[in-house]
């Protein structure tokens, strides 16, 4: 099995193509240890690689975030628990986890402001989160209100030094452009 890696523009965050499936549907974004351990066994694992702070799965990608330690060190430890993970034949997700972690947290918005809404909603889906998924992270719609759109940010994207500019220049200028009522980006956690 080989693993190619990619930089992303977070440098404390790598994204791994095992070259197959990861989740057939959604993403996942683990943060912590524990809760990784009961949704995944690969993300359980991939916790126990000190220096690992943050997993994200994509359709066929997995990004790894780290604090402190050099990739160079990092690098193998990760890249030899990912490919025993998928030689063992366990499932990336628990049988009881989907792994879609779009709908925690809710979406809000004025029931007036739908069309808006489906609006940047389609212009995430086409435009925004297949560009942020070649990065190695994900960006979903979290609320609309008053013309400022609310984005989570996850994987590679959560913590980046360029998030802010993506956001503010990038994803604000793209929204404006086709719906002049966005008139802020903000990022919820």
């Amino acid at each position: 099995m080989f693993i190619q890696t990619e930089a992303t523009p977070n440098p404390a965050t790598l994204k791994f193509l095992p070259g197959r499936v990861v989740l057939e549907e959604g993403t996942a974004d683990f943060r912590d240890p524990e809760g990784a351990r009961t949704a995944s066994p690969l993300a359980g694992r991939l916790f126990d690689v000190p220096g690992v702070t943050g997993v994200f799965f994509g359709f066929d990608f997995i990004t790894v975030t780290k604090e402190g330690a050099d990739w160079q060190h990092l690098k193998p430890a990760i890249l030899g628990t990912i490919m025993e993970h998928f030689m063992s034949g366990q499932p990336v997700m628990a049988a009881n986890d989907t792994g879609d972690r779009a709908a925690e947290g809710g979406e809000f918005f004025d029931e007036a402001d739908g069309e808006i809404v489906a609006t940047i909603k389609e212009l995430l889906e086409t435009r925004v989160r297949p560009a942020v998924a070649q990065d190695g992270g994900d960006i979903t719609f979290r609320g609309y209100e008053n013309g400022t759109v609310f984005l989570h940010m996850k994987g590679a994207c959560a913590g980046c030094p360029s998030s802010t500019a993506t956001l503010k220049h990038g994803i604000q200028n793209l929204l404006h452009h086709f719906v002049p009522e966005v008139q802020h980006v903000e990022q919820v956690t």
